[in-house]
């Protein structure tokens, strides 16, 4: 069996693979695994420059990690800030953007009197048919109003898609605020989302060291060739014939069965000869780039931003910033803290770029340290200079779930169907943290 593509999604679906005593190759592209998951140096700290925490009360990703013998740890209970209106105001509690305590709204100041009285205006609203689909922007524009949108919604769902709100569907990434919409008033059922039981396990977990190293403790259990690039998959007499290798030196590959765990773009290319409906579908996923801009300050320089008690801010797209997020990693992980201490430094991040937005990141490095430096000096008074910058570009790294995606996907499985032995996976299908990637990859290893 061949897998195509060494991130988690790949490295995941390999691993079961092989548990079942199959024989797995995994080809990778690129020079190095693990895809958006990725470690690297800067002033002699190894920090994540990808994704840096998974969702901890969805299971795959932390059992995955037991299974590997990886210790799990937790942010610490630092809070989030909104950039907004002039202030980092506190991030209320929310269903991804979508309030669920109305006095924790109002002393937030994120909302204007007006919009707050719209936002109450939707107590006891009656049910409503969402029917095959709506965008997340278009639902909490009708029952909340276009400021929740624009200041709460936006820079949550900004984060995990990279994305717009009014354009990302509600029932591929948020289906609980569907189910809640249907049923009634959001308002009114707020109280039921909101329970001490409810909150008792810490939301998100990480790997002292970064996430990165999930995918290095796979690899290291799996045979794993990186930069080979799959050119072309065709099938003969019920095996699948990989062509690897540029084309002055192409070789074959055979394989009884293959899983594509690459992005939407590469994916619709290998499957345009054997199955070329399911190709086009994939290849309308859209993709948005972004950039993880890493900063390391010397400790005496930063003043009291070293004893913050916020993990980092969000910023609206209304603002108009460079940045759409700040991580204070020194703050939010305590593994981070210690290695950056023990230098006499201390470290953050910024993210730039949203989907439809590529052309804010076609600009040196240095600029975009730059950008972040002057968001960070206006946001926390943040004037020092940095020891070390590291900035890692993330092009087409994030799909997006536009209207109709669950149909979508559930149509490029139908016709996946017709060739048995062939699957998907990926951030593109099933969600796009690592949990539901890794949820992914396990349902095309039982497809296959």
């Amino acid at each position: 069996m061949v897998v195509v593509g060494a991130g988690i999604g790949g490295l995941a679906a390999a691993h079961r693979l092989r548990e079942q005593g199959r024989d797995v190759l995994v080809l990778e592209g690129s020079p190095e695994v693990g895809g958006v998951l990725r470690r690297r140096t800067v002033a002699g700290v190894g920090v994540d420059v990808g994704a840096e925490a998974m969702l901890n009360r969805r299971p795959e990703g932390v059992a995955l990690a037991a299974e590997l013998g990886l210790e799990v740890c937790h942010p610490a209970q630092a809070s989030s800030r909104i950039w907004t209106r002039g202030a980092l105001r506190p991030l209320p509690r929310s269903l991804m953007g979508v309030p669920l305590d109305l006095e924790d709204l109002e002393a937030s100041g994120v909302l204007t009197a007006d919009e707050l009285d719209r936002v109450r205006a939707e107590r006891g609203h009656a049910p409503t048919d969402v029917g095959e689909d709506v965008t997340v922007g278009a639902l909490v524009d009708d029952r909340l109003g276009p400021a929740v949108t624009d200041r709460l919604v936006e820079p949550l769902l900004g984060g995990v898609y990279a994305g717009h709100a009014r354009a990302i569907s509600a029932r591929a990434a948020v289906p609980q605020l569907v189910a809640l919409a249907e049923k009634g008033s959001l308002l009114d059922q707020a109280s039921s989302l909101s329970t001490p039981a409810t909150y008792s396990a810490p939301v998100f977990a990480g790997l002292p060291g970064g996430m990165g190293g999930l995918p290095l403790a796979l690899a290291e259990r799996l045979e794993v060739r990186t930069q080979e690039t799959v050119r072309r998959l065709t099938r003969e007499h019920a095996r699948f014939r990989l062509v690897v290798g540029p084309t002055t030196a192409e070789r074959t590959i055979t394989a009884d069965a293959v899983v594509l765990a690459v992005p939407p773009s590469p994916a619709a290319r290998l499957l345009g000869d054997l199955a070329p409906v399911a190709g086009e579908l994939v290849g309308g996923i859209g993709t948005a780039s972004v950039a993880v801009v890493t900063l390391a300050f010397r400790l005496a320089d930063v003043g009291d931003l070293g004893g913050t008690d916020a993990s980092g801010f969000l910023v609206p797209p209304v603002e108009a910033r460079a940045i759409k997020a700040a991580t204070f990693s020194f703050a939010k992980w305590g593994w981070v803290r210690e290695a950056g201490e023990a230098e006499g430094l201390l470290h953050l991040r910024t993210s730039l770029g949203r989907h439809g937005e590529e052309s804010s990141l076609q600009v040196p490095d240095a600029a975009l340290v730059a950008a972040s430096l002057a968001d960070l000096g206006e946001a926390v008074g943040l004037r020092a200079q940095p020891v070390a910058t590291h900035v890692q570009r993330w092009g087409g790294g994030l799909p997006q779930y536009a209207l109709g995606h669950l149909g979508r996907v559930a149509r490029i499985r139908a016709e996946l169907a017709r060739v048995p032995g062939l699957a998907v996976c990926g951030a593109a299908y099933d969600g796009v943290g690592v949990p539901a990637v890794i949820g992914s990859a396990e349902r095309a290893v039982a497809s296959v």
